[in-house]
């Protein structure tokens, strides 16, 4: 892996792992990272004491709450690249604005949009011990979700287990490598 994970760091610099909470964001953004050997970050880290008050206590967030995350989210991508960093992030973005703000006009941010339905995903959330958020929020996170087109993200489904996750979005990253390299070859 260092070789594919040295290559793909020369385009891509940045990993957003999105979907809704209990898709597994966290859970596969740490072992993507510990496989590339970049850096992991969980979006979850960065809320403020008064998002996850309302979270935990069964109230979405608006637009309004979720901006100065976002850009803070924003600003760890960029300084990231300014410094010559790799970094996955595990993160909502679970609007095309929201991405739009933590891409900050980068070409070099690629996302994963891990998909599953809401009974796959209900059933792991009410497994999982310890996350602030409650099952009863589930509903309004794919009421919200504008699901990224295939274009704008690699899609994964989350049914398979993480070592297969993984190695499915391993695959599909050097697929779209491989066809970016050609792309670009054909230019020179």
């Amino acid at each position: 892996m260092p070789l594919f994970s040295e290559k793909l760091s020369k385009v891509v610099h940045a990993i957003v792992v999105m979907g809704v909470t209990g898709s597994g964001k966290s859970t596969i953004g740490l072992d993507l990272a510990h496989s590339l050997g970049w850096e992991f970050y969980d979006a979850d880290a960065f809320h403020p004491e008064e998002n996850v008050t309302k979270m935990s206590n069964g109230i979405p967030l608006t637009d309004e709450d979720r901006v100065p995350w976002l850009k803070c989210l924003g600003s760890l991508i960029t300084s990231a690249k300014e410094n010559g960093e790799n970094l996955v992030l595990a993160c909502s973005a679970l609007k095309h604005n929201y991405r739009d703000m933590l891409k900050c006009n980068l070409d070099s941010v690629c996302f994963v949009y891990l998909s599953g339905d809401v009974e796959l995903i209900g059933n792991r959330m009410k497994a999982r011990v310890g996350h602030f958020m409650p099952t009863t929020l589930l509903h309004s996170q794919f009421a919200l979700l504008e699901k990224p087109s295939e274009e704008e993200a690699l899609h994964v489904d989350i049914s398979p287990n993480p070592e297969n996750i993984i190695k499915d979005i391993l695959d599909k990253l050097a697929f779209n490598f491989s066809k970016n390299q050609k792309s670009l070859e054909s230019l020179t």
